[in-house]
């Protein structure tokens, strides 16, 4: 079932009647934070601060942003789960948020039934790209590569258990390859040693692939989406290419502590519906080559209920040991 749309003037209404009782609450009672578990500049802090001076307008409350990064997003995670669930502390979190726990020794926190799933914001892809002097140029010639390198065929990652490496480990597994893995200390380092060709693969987020695909200085195999992209109309999906790849993207999502009362819940997934119905948000997002989803909250929970499991699944089949 779809939540109710709420436009703005409905919220504003709200905020001239008497105080409700908490199981009908249906507005913050005082200013928000949205909690971010990473550093400045990821989009998860790009979105928060893009989303923070709509809700504000629209709440009449204040809303800050809160980087808290540390321990892979554990840390500002952890906050939200602690929080009171009257809509005052919310979370931006990311594909992280359902990748991190079959890899964590102990969370503070159950990431299923721990949190409020608000809305689905957006979604991004990852491309599985190659230096050019690797001689494949398609998925099907680099699966036949690496069975006949035993192996032996490297590829890197910004780091264990980061997005690109669980995602290119799901595709190892479909593909019943063996590959090496080349972890690096974030993106910039392992994208770099690709163009140098230090590096023979690697997956890697379209807009930070893109420039060099066009430029032919790499060489993009397949997307990890549903359907291909405008700007690379030539690159087949995964499961084109006869690997389907499930729940391989990079989506980011507006969570919230658990309990938080339903209309509450409806009234926040309403506003974001709002917010990314705005021409300038949709344009800012897919600059970005991001799409905006604005998933029901019912739906959201759905997928996180989803994905959990079968991330879980991934690392015991790829033998990827817990940090």
């Amino acid at each position: 079932m779809r939540a109710p749309f709420l436009p703005r003037r409905a919220l504003f209404a709200l905020a001239a009647a008497p105080a409700l009782p908490a199981a009908a609450q249906t507005r913050p009672d005082g200013p928000v934070t949205i909690i971010v578990p990473f550093t400045p500049g990821t989009v998860q802090d790009i979105l928060a601060r893009l989303l923070a001076p709509f809700l504000q307008s629209a709440l009449g409350q204040p809303v800050v942003v809160d980087n808290r990064s540390g321990a892979s997003g554990v840390i500002g995670t952890g906050a939200v789960a602690r929080a009171a669930p009257d809509g005052r502390t919310l979370l931006i979190q990311g594909v992280p948020f359902v990748m991190a726990p079959p890899l964590m020794r102990a969370l503070p926190y159950d990431p299923a039934t721990g949190f409020t799933p608000i809305t689905r914001i957006c979604e991004g892809h990852v491309l599985l790209c190659v230096h050019p002097s690797l001689p494949v140029r398609s998925v099907e010639e680099f699966v036949a590569l690496a069975r006949a390198r035993g192996g032996e065929l490297d590829y890197g990652s910004p780091g264990n258990g980061t997005a690109h490496h669980m995602i290119m480990e799901l595709f190892r597994l479909r593909a019943g390859i063996r590959l090496t893995h080349i972890p690096y200390r974030g993106t910039a380092p392992a994208v770099q040693d690709l163009l140098g060709g230090r590096i023979p693969a690697m997956m890697v987020p379209v807009p930070v692939a893109l420039p060099h695909v066009q430029g032919g200085r790499l060489r993009a195999l397949a997307i990890g989406s549903e359907r291909r992209s405008p700007e690379l109309p030539t690159v087949p999906t995964f499961a084109e290419a006869g690997y389907p790849l499930e729940g391989a993207t990079l989506w980011y999502g507006l969570f919230g502590p658990p309990a938080m009362p339903p209309p509450l819940v409806a009234a926040l997934h309403a506003l974001v519906r709002e917010w990314l119905a705005d021409p300038r948000t949709a344009e800012t997002l897919r600059a970005q080559m991001l799409e905006p989803l604005a998933e029901p909250p019912d739906a959201f929970a759905a997928f996180i209920a989803r994905q959990l499991p079968h991330w879980a699944q991934v690392v015991r089949e790829a033998g990827i040991e817990a940090g």
